[in-house]
Parts: structure tokens; C-alpha cells; sequence
């Protein structure tokens, strides 16, 4: 831990989701935060929000810097996983450099997690010595004038990872296995998840397989974000990119398996785990 600071600066909107069974918050950061949260470490959040977001959900160890909104970024869900299309409905301010507090700065772990492209770039060089860790998707999404997300070419891409240290995508993120692998060329590891087929860890832009804990799945919103926290985290710790992508998998198996921000895990589920996962896949 950082003496008398933040450990864990998570940066991107909060969010409110809109499906059939109603409304519930979320957003990357929420996913990431509360993981980190939960493995004890002092979690700092920069977002924006409005008025009615229910910061309540949010443990009140953690801190939030919101950039005041007249609404809250909101999306529409329809379907699920591949199939799933989003409308946004509702985009928050955007999130610049002048708005993070010094004291942040320091943060050993960040991980920048826009979700609508409301995340400057340049953010990514705002830190000293941090893990850098980046989840691209809000910068991959463009939305049509009646609200419908599609993809669109990330453009910053190499401007955010010349100072990340680790890259976090889904394999719904993919559009071109060409491009993902440029990207992965710029940062020393990072993965693409795949649901219950595991991950693929890349290590200095060479794929390995990561196996899949065998999950119950019942909704994997999140998921992703948990799985990059737990690997930043883990990675920190042990400096062993295939061990941080076994712990990430085992966190991620626990995310699928309740609904909404119910799944992410807490320390002694994850223990439990990760000890399972091991055992099954390690030894």
C-alpha cells in the first residue's frame, strides 16, 4: 500500500444501466473499484455523475472526485453478450487531467476504463511511476445520433499505451486480430478475455492460452473489469504475468456467478478461489 495515499485510482463514468429487469449502476470503474476495495486496498475514483446516481452503492472507504453532471452516463441494454446492443442515452462530462487530485499521482496502480470516450488520453501520462494498466473499451465505441453504440478505430491508441504497462480488452472488443496484436506490441502484458474459454495473456506481444474456471454463469457485466483489477493487483504483487492472469480468471469466474455488482468478489471467496483454481489448473 501507498503510506497515508490511494492505492488504486480507477478512472471512467459510472453508469446507469437500463434492461429488462430495470435500473442498476455500473460502469468499469464501479467493477474495478469495488474489487480493489474489497482486496483492501484504498480505492480513489474520478468520474462524473449527476445528481441522482446512488453514490450510496459505493463502500464509503472509498473516494470519490465527481465532476458534477446534469445526468448521468445511461445506456439502454438489449441482449446479452454478443448479441447485446447498447443505446446510450445519457453521457456524463469528460474527465481531464486538471480535475485529478495531486495527491493521486502517486497512486501505485491506475487503471483508465472509460466507457463513452470520456477519459482524455493524456490522463495516462499524469502519474509518477504508477502500473498502468488501460481497458480501451469507451474508445472503441462511437454512437449513432439516435443513441446506438457501433465501433470505431482507436485512435489514441498508441499516445495512451506508450506509458501503460498492461492492456485489458474483451474478445467483444476485437474487430481485427492485426490491430490487437499492435497493440499488445506496445505494453509489456495484458489479455484478452474470452467468457468461459479463459484469456489469452500476452507477454512482450506473445500470445499464451489462460484456462477458464468452470463458472455458473448468471451475468457477466463486469466481468472484464474485475478480471483486469485482480490482474494489476496480483501482478504488483508478484511481478508474474501468468500467475496475475490465473488469480484475474479465478476473480473473473466469481464475477459471472452473481448479478450485477452482487458478483464481484470479496478477499475470502476469492481466496477460496484461487486456491480451487490452482490446484485445478497450476499444479
Amino acid at each position: 500500500m501507498a503510506p497515508g495515499g490511494i492505492d488504486f485510482v480507477a478512472i471512467g463514468h459510472l453508469t446507469l444501466d437500463l434492461a429488462d429487469a430495470g435500473q442498476t449502476p455500473g460502469g468499469s470503474a464501479l467493477y474495478a473499484g469495488l474489487l480493489a476495495s474489497h482486496l483492501g486496498l484504498r480505492v480513489g475514483l474520478l468520474t462524473s455523475v449527476g445528481p441522482t446516481f446512488p453514490l450510496d452503492t459505493l463502500p464509503s472507504e472509498i473516494q470519490v472526485v465527481n465532476v458534477p453532471a446534469k445526468e448521468t452516463t445511461t445506456f439502454e441494454h438489449h441482449g446479452r453478450a454478443s448479441s447485446r446492443r447498447l443505446r446510450l442515452v445519457h453521457r456524463a462530462r469528460p474527465l481531464i487531467e486538471a480535475e485529478l487530485p495531486d495527491e493521486w499521482r502517486s497512486a501505485p496502480l491506475v487503471y483508465l476504463c472509460p466507457v463513452a470516450a470520456e477519459v482524455d488520453p493524456v490522463l495516462g501520462h499524469a502519474f509518477d511511476d504508477s502500473v498502468l494498466g488501460v481497458g480501451p473499451q469507451g474508445w472503441l465505441r462511437a454512437w449513432r445520433q439516435d443513441g446506438i453504440v457501433t465501433r470505431r478505430r482507436w485512435d489514441a491508441a498508441s499516445l495512451v499505451l506508450r506509458g501503460a504497462q498492461a492492456l485489458f480488452l474483451s474478445q467483444d472488443d476485437v474487430a481485427g486480430e492485426r490491430e490487437v496484436r499492435e497493440w499488445f506490441d506496445l505494453v509489456p502484458v495484458g489479455c484478452v478475455t474470452r467468457g468461459a474459454a479463459g484469456a489469452t495473456l500476452f507477454v512482450n506481444g506473445e500470445p499464451y492460452a489462460v484456462s477458464g474456471y468452470p463458472a455458473k454463469v448468471v451475468d457477466p457485466t463486469g466481468a472484464g473489469d474485475v478480471f483486469a483489477a485482480a490482474f494489476l493487483i496480483h501482478y504488483q504483487r508478484t511481478q508474474d504475468a501468468w500467475e496475475a492472469a490465473g488469480f484475474a480468471s479465478a476473480a473473473g469466474s466469481l464475477a459471472v456467478e452473481g448479478e450485477g455488482i452482487i458478483g464481484v468478489p470479496g478477499l475470502a471467496a476469492l481466496d477460496a478461489r484461487w486456491t480451487a483454481y490452482r490446484h485445478l489448473f497450476l499444479v
